[in-house]
């Protein structure tokens, strides 16, 4: 069985790059907010620049770490058995996958033996068809459609269609009730054009194994986007039925702020400082900090709501609610809306050395 990194290289005559896809670039650059606002939020215990994770959104765990150096020496069964260890908590499968993935995607002989040596197994074959996303989505990059190469074009829809071959594998192999490999074929719908019919008939078969899947959720909202296959009035509808559907805690009230940071990104003339302070957006924020309030302590996947909260608080001049989710995420930034620019760092600087400059600190 032939690599899907060693097939990609092939395809693109050697010229592949090993450049991770940085998909929804911002609409700007941004410098940081420096000097004596930098220097009093970390008097006041916030991370130095020179400190902040830029790819994680939360820290790593040790097990995590584990599994990582695991993948490098080609132990697959340690590899398995961090993934399996997620049980039947599907945020966090699908994390999982994705994170072993993403390693795949660059070096992919210790899943090449792993599906060697268990070819039927249902997790090598979800790992499996997530990679084959990752190598067509690296060979696409990350530029714009008048930046890329019809080259780059051809062989990303090759790519991507064996992705949907080992998508649907994963889910013939798959338990029932695990919604991971449907969720895994999401950007597969996204890049080949899914009619609205046929992607709706994909979320139902998520949503009837479990319908409150953050990451199922946040996935299906990209695809109602303007920029992929929808519009800022579907993406708001489907977001404002997502948050509906879900109870105190179950954090899906991020959908509604992340419909409107899309809109507002998209957007080239809205000005945030107005865009952020309608009634409506102000709603979404008031209901995700009581979302937040229900939630468990140590939920892992409130870093998400709380790094798009800080930055819509922080345009709606909530800047001691804004300064609360810094606390809690602060030091590592690898998510939206930081992400969505080029420097990530010096947006997050700038927002967060902002919003401490404007609240005093308690005696």
């Amino acid at each position: 069985m032939i690599g899907l990194v060693i097939l990609a290289v092939m395809l693109l005559g050697g010229g592949f790059k090993w450049a991770k896809a940085r998909r929804g670039a911002g609409k700007r650059e941004e410098s940081g907010h420096g000097g004596a606002a930098a220097r009093a939020a970390v008097e006041r215990g916030f991370v130095p620049a020179d400190r902040l994770d830029t790819e994680h959104r939360a820290p790593v765990t040790a097990d995590e770490r584990a599994a990582v150096a695991a993948a490098g020496t080609g132990d697959w069964q340690a590899c398995a058995a961090w993934l399996e260890a997620a049980g039947k908590d599907w945020d966090e499968r699908i994390r999982r996958v994705q994170v072993l993935s993403e390693l795949a995607a660059v070096e992919d002989q210790w899943l090449l033996a792993w599906r060697s040596a268990k070819p039927q197994d249902p997790t090598a074959a979800v790992v499996h068809a997530d990679t084959a996303v990752q190598v067509a989505w690296n060979v696409r990059g990350s530029l714009s459609a008048s930046q890329t190469t019809q080259e780059q074009f051809r062989i990303f829809h090759r790519l991507i269609a064996q992705a949907q071959e080992a998508a649907h594998e994963a889910q013939r192999l798959a338990d029932p009730a695990d919604p991971v490999p449907y969720m895994v074929e999401q950007p597969i719908a996204m890049a080949l054009g899914y009619s609205h019919e046929r992607y709706r008939e994909l979320w139902t078969q998520i949503t009837e194994r479990d319908p409150k899947v953050l990451a199922a959720h946040t996935g299906a909202l990209q695809y109602w986007c303007r920029k992929w296959r929808g519009s800022h009035e579907e993406a708001r509808e489907f977001a404002r039925a997502s948050a509906a559907a879900g109870g105190p805690g179950d954090l899906l009230t991020l959908l509604p702020l992340y419909a409107h940071l899309e809109q507002e990104m998209a957007t080239g003339d809205a000005d945030p400082d107005v865009y952020y302070k309608q009634p409506e957006v102000v709603a979404a924020a008031d209901a995700a900090l009581a979302d937040l309030a229900a939630a468990r302590p140590d939920d892992p996947r409130a870093g998400r709501l709380r790094h798009v909260l800080a930055w819509v608080l922080y345009w709606q001049d909530r800047y001691e609610e804004a300064l609360e989710q810094f606390r809690i995420v602060d030091g590592y930034i690898g998510a939206a809306p930081w992400t969505y620019v080029a420097d990530r760092k010096a947006r997050y600087l700038r927002v967060r050395d902002y919003c401490v400059s404007r609240v005093p600190e308690k005696a």
